[in-house]
C-alpha cells in the first residue's frame, strides 16, 4: 500500500504520521469525495478491473476514480493503513425501479473507536461510492442529516436484521441504501462486480457515468450530458469530443492521462453512438 502517494493525491500528505481521530476520517472522506471521481469510464474502454483494495488504491494514485467496490475498497485499505478501526459491510443501493434489499451491489464502511462532541458513541458511517451521496461522514445513529443542499436519513434496516438504512436526499439518483451489520470480505462482491461491468442488463454498461460531490452539491455526466444539482444548478449535452475530455478533467479532476488518443476516439465515438441511440429512443 503506498500511503505517501495516496495522501498525496487526495492533497493530504501530512495526515501520514498524524493520529486517527473524527476529524482526521471527516479530513480524509472530504478530501478523497472531491478529489478522486467515481466513474465508470473503464467499462466503456474495455479495460477489466477487480475489487481488489490494493489494485484500485493504485488506479486511483495514478488519477484516476472508480465506483463503489474500488472507491470505497481503496479508501478502507488507506484508513487501516492509518490506524483506522474500519469495517467493510455487504450493501444494497436501492434504485427507483427496485424493492430494497441486501444485494451486494454495494460496499459499506463503517468505522468505530472515534468519539466526538456530536457522536460520543464513536461509530461513522463511511461512504465514498454513493457518487451523488454523502460528502463526509456520518454519526451511525439514527437520525436526520444534512449535508450542504442535500438531507439524508439513518435509520434501522427493515430488510437487513441488525443493519442500516441510508434515505438518499430526493434529488438524488437513488432512493436508499441498506447494509447489513456483519464484516465481510471482499470476495463477497465479485460476482456482483462481474455482472456490473460486463452484463448488457447492467446500468454500467449501458450508460458511462462520472460523479463528483463537494460541499455544495454533485457535478454529474451521465453519457453526454453535464448536470449540475445544488448550488450553480445546470444541465447541458457535449457535443464534441474536446468538450466532453475538457469536462472531465475541469469539473472531475480526471484528465485521463492513462488512456491514449487512439483510446479516447474510440470511446467517444462509443459514447456518442449510445447518445444518438438515446435520443432515438432506444437503449443507452
Amino acid at each position: 500500500m503506498n500511503t505517501a502517494g495516496y495522501l498525496r493525491r487526495i492533497g493530504l500528505p501530512d495526515l501520514l504520521h498524524a493520529s486517527v481521530s473524527a476529524d482526521g476520517l471527516r479530513a480524509l472522506h472530504v478530501a478523497h469525495i472531491e478529489k478522486v471521481a467515481y466513474e465508470t469510464l473503464n467499462i466503456w474502454l474495455g479495460r477489466p478491473t477487480t475489487v481488489d483494495p490494493l489494485e484500485s488504491a493504485e488506479r486511483i494514485i495514478g488519477g484516476r476514480g472508480g465506483y463503489c467496490f474500488h472507491l470505497n475498497g481503496a479508501f478502507s485499505a488507506l484508513a487501516m493503513a492509518l490506524g483506522y478501526d474500519m469495517t467493510r459491510h455487504v450493501g444494497g443501493v436501492q434504485t427507483r425501479d427496485r424493492e430494497p434489499a441486501v444485494t451486494a451491489n454495494h460496499l459499506v464502511l463503517t468505522v468505530r473507536g472515534l468519539p466526538s462532541a456530536d457522536n460520543p458513541g464513536g461509530e461513522w458511517l463511511v461512504d465514498l461510492g454513493l457518487g451523488d451521496g454523502l460528502h463526509e461522514p456520518l454519526p451511525l445513529v439514527a437520525g436526520t442529516y444534512r449535508q450542504g443542499p442535500f438531507q439524508y436519513v439513518l435509520r434501522p434496516s427493515e430488510v437487513a436484521p441488525g443493519g442500516w438504512r441510508l434515505d438518499n436526499d430526493p434529488s438524488g439518483s437513488f432512493l436508499g441504501m441498506d447494509f447489513a451489520p456483519e464484516a465481510a470480505d471482499m470476495s463477497a462482491f465479485e460476482e456482483m462486480h462481474r455482472h456490473l461491468t460486463t452484463s448488457p442488463e447492467s446500468a454500467f454498461v449501458r450508460t458511462a457515468v462520472v460523479q463528483r460531490r463537494d460541499a455544495s452539491g454533485v457535478d454529474s455526466m451521465r453519457g453526454l450530458v453535464l448536470s449540475r444539482i445544488g448550488a450553480g444548478a445546470h444541465s447541458l449535452t457535449l457535443d464534441t469530443a474536446r468538450d466532453y475530455y475538457a469536462a472531465l478533467a475541469d469539473v472531475f479532476h480526471l484528465p485521463l492521462d492513462d488512456v491514449d488518443a487512439q483510446e479516447k476516439d474510440k470511446l467517444w465515438d462509443r459514447l456518442y453512438d449510445a447518445h444518438e441511440a438515446w435520443l432515438a429512443g432506444g437503449s443507452a
